[in-house]
């Protein structure tokens, strides 16, 4: 290879363009260094803000900023009202006038009770309420600024809760589940669940029971219901698993061999409840003292006791009677007719031609007509003849389809897995072998 060596004078031209070349080369490593620290510089100033932030976080209660805020917590006392209430706290009569004026489309504050939970807020340097909220349930509360007379209701974040238990029959359902810390709703809804399969009415003792359950907690406490995950009833030896599954859009329980829980009609048209007198072709009346075919099943409940609809239809007849009393007649299809009798009140809107869905609210319990006593008096109709509602077969719905097999299988296992892993207890923290 030969190398050609430049001149003197190309010396000088190539010097000039290095020296050119360096200055630009320099300049730019210098900006790029400059943009380098700044963008360093940068990123430290972000992340003291962000920090800084992080330091300095609101202390909230109720949304409000109670750093500067004196909190004083308080219980509505017997005939209380919001003027007494704030008289403490040198709230003008002038704007607790204007506050109840203006909250009546949020809160009418005449509805303040006794024994309700509220809150004032006060500034430290201050004995003047700025705030006032109250609590006129567990899950909501109403916000007053008493400063710039403004009104508005919130709801409190609601936590859903996972909860498990088993138990035995010692009693009757009803009181086994409540030792075990049931609420109404929860035993409700597992006596509807197996209504068609045990007749809770005469249930032996040994009978076992499990389920899985939500709950809505605010503030560490329970405030209702939130559905049955899955759930097993054991009656006489013969085992019933609820497995939850999703079909044609519709979430329903289906058992372990894949027949389905839903039916046409609810067991029962009142919650679970004691079955006082069922029908009979020669029972002594007790209002006419003679014997006659009482062709009912008469439902004992408190007065006011929800009436429901088991099925959809359509209203015939709500009226009053001397005998029936209040009462409601429902055609739900060219087969089955329902009547419902003795009701203290019939529901708002329920009347001749209106269509009601399975499980609404037609009425209440009562003792109207010829009735010694509050209950219902349910009659069941087939093809136009009066028959025992008690001895009824009615068709379930469709059975999980072929398509559908092998996913009802995967979720089947995993419930009956979660079922099989709870222990039964006799009440709460005591444990019994499971048999």
């Amino acid at each position: 290879m030969v190398i050609r060596l430049p001149t003197q004078k190309a010396d000088r031209k190539m010097n000039k363009k290095w020296i050119s070349a360096s200055a630009i080369i320099f300049a730019l490593a210098g900006g790029f260094y400059l943009l380098g620290n700044n963008l360093a510089v940068s990123s430290e100033v972000e992340e003291e803000i962000v920090l800084e932030e992080e330091e300095f976080e609101e202390n909230l209660l109720y949304g409000i900023n109670i750093d500067e805020l004196d909190v004083i917590e308080g219980i509505v006392g017997k005939n209380q009202t919001l003027s007494t209430i704030l008289a403490p706290f040198n709230v003008p009569y002038q704007i607790i006038d204007e506050i109840a004026r203006k909250s009546k489309e949020v809160f009418d504050v005449r509805r303040i009770a006794f024994n309700k939970k509220f809150i004032v807020m006060t500034p430290k340097d201050s004995s003047q309420a700025q705030f006032f909220i109250y609590e006129p349930n567990p899950a909501e509360y109403v916000v007053f600024n008493l400063e710039e007379v403004q009104i508005y209701k919130e709801e409190k974040p609601v936590e859903i809760q996972r909860v498990e238990f088993g138990g035995l029959i010692t009693k009757s359902l009803y009181q086994d589940m409540m030792e075990l810390g049931a609420s109404h709703e929860l035993i409700n809804k597992f006596a509807d669940l197996y209504g068609w399969n045990v007749d809770f009415q005469r249930i032996p003792k040994g009978d076992k029971f499990k389920v899985i359950y939500r709950e809505k907690v605010i503030d560490g406490v329970t405030v209702g219901f939130d559905g049955i995950e899955t759930a097993f009833y054991e009656h006489k030896g013969q085992a019933y698993h609820a497995i939850p599954f999703e079909q044609n859009g519709e979430v329903s329980f289906f058992d372990q061999e894949g027949n389905s829980f839903k039916k046409e009609f609810l067991r029962d048209p009142v919650e679970f409840t004691r079955i006082s007198s069922r029908y009979s072709l020669n029972r002594f009346h007790p209002v006419q003292k003679r014997y006659k075919p009482h062709l009912g099943t008469d439902y004992a409940a408190p007065t006011g006791t929800e009436i429901r609809t088991i099925g959809d239809g359509t209203v015939v007849e709500a009226r009053f009677t001397s005998a029936n009393g209040n009462y409601v007649k429902i055609k739900h299809n060219g087969t089955y007719t329902t009547q419902y009798l003795h009701m203290s009140k019939i529901a708002s809107g329920i009347k001749p031609g209106e269509r009601v869905k399975q499980g609404q609210v037609i009425g209440y319990v009562g003792s109207t007509g010829l009735a010694t006593g509050p209950h219902l008096c349910f009659r069941f109709w087939k093809n136009g003849k009066q028959v025992d509602w008690l001895q009824e077969e009615i068709p379930p719905s469709d059975p999980i389809l072929t398509e559908n097999l092998l996913a009802f299988e995967k979720v089947k296992i995993e419930k009956m897995q979660q079922i099989s892993a709870i222990p039964y207890t006799k009440n709460r923290g005591k444990l019994l072998a499971d048999k």
